[in-house]
């Protein structure tokens, strides 16, 4: 038997996850974090959204932590999360999948002016326009090219947006066009309409979307961002929609979530706001992600999307 402590989806979403972890594999005790009826050293493994601080440190035969998530900031920003320990990264099929959707819907949204319309209908306005730029006309730029990028940028060729990519290294992908590495940066945003962000979160890349870069895109251009809030400087997002170097923004994550009553985003006639939902997979699809990881763990194979301290995801 394999104990498990899950916290995401709050205390509530505890028998959904016992449900789907025993339907991959009955030997799965799945316990609330907080469950007083187990003690700490019987935890082999964890899956967590934003862990309480040295709760981790507390467990002593704790094997593997799991991010409920894509992105594993929430639990490298405890000073004492156990860096001895393998810390896995959400991945899977599904994971890639559901970004690539939001991707697309993202970019047609800002080609077809979709916030432009929603706002028009809830006035109860015909908003005429006049035709706007097919997909081949915007060219999407997308930072960051790894496997969600690589199935973003597969979704997007599809429907017939151009697309390039820019990243760390150098990228083979069939039809993209990849830059790689701070001096071929300003040449990538330079031919960016739609600048796509799916970057890890590390203190390289934070702050990165700022004034200074986004003066770099062509005038009008519009910004999806999917990866962390970390990478947007909001403020500097603002006064770019506000002076017309921007034209519109899809963001799905910030540096606080649930995004503020009082945020400007909320209400900004060019800006779309999701609840960091792009490409969270379903609770089932999850478990047997984990439960795959896990069964990996045991017969001694390598563990999935296994975050790298050296390269900050």
């Amino acid at each position: 038997m394999a104990t498990l402590l899950v916290k995401s989806g709050g205390e509530k979403a505890v028998a959904e996850w016992r449900s789907a972890f025993q339907a991959v594999d009955q030997r799965f005790r799945v316990h609330w974090w907080e469950d007083p009826a187990v003690p700490p050293e019987a935890v082999d493994y964890v899956l967590v959204w934003d862990p309480q601080p040295g709760w981790l440190r507390s467990l002593p035969k704790l094997k593997v932590v799991f991010s409920s998530g894509a992105g594993v900031d929430h639990i490298t920003r405890d000073p004492d999360w156990p860096r001895q320990l393998p810390l896995v990264r959400m991945g899977g099929t599904e994971t890639e999948q559901r970004m690539s959707e939001y991707i697309a819907w993202a970019c047609l949204s800002l080609l077809r002016e979709a916030r432009a319309f929603a706002r028009a209908q809830a006035a109860g306005q015909w908003l005429g326009r006049d035709a706007c730029p097919s997909a081949a006309g915007r060219r999407v730029g997308i930072l960051g090219l790894g496997n969600l990028g690589r199935r973003a940028a597969a979704a997007l060729q599809a429907i017939g947006f151009p697309v390039q990519g820019w990243s760390r290294s150098r990228k083979d992908i069939p039809g993209v066009r990849s830059f790689a590495g701070p001096e071929e940066l300003p040449d990538f945003l330079a031919g960016t309409d739609i600048l796509v962000c799916l970057l890890p979160s590390t203190p390289e890349t934070a702050g990165l979307i700022d004034a200074r870069l986004l003066a770099r895109l062509p005038p009008g251009a519009q910004v999806v961002n999917a990866g962390r809030g970390s990478h947007l400087v909001v403020p500097d997002l603002l006064a770019a929609l506000e002076s017309g170097q921007l034209d519109g923004a899809v963001l799905d994550v910030f540096e606080q979530e649930p995004l503020p009553p009082e945020s400007p985003l909320w209400a900004h006639p060019k800006v779309t706001v999701t609840p960091h939902v792009a490409s969270l997979p379903g609770r089932p699809e999850r478990a047997r992600y984990v439960a795959a990881a896990i069964a990996d763990f045991e017969a001694g194979r390598p563990l999935p999307n296994l975050y790298d301290p050296e390269r900050g995801y």
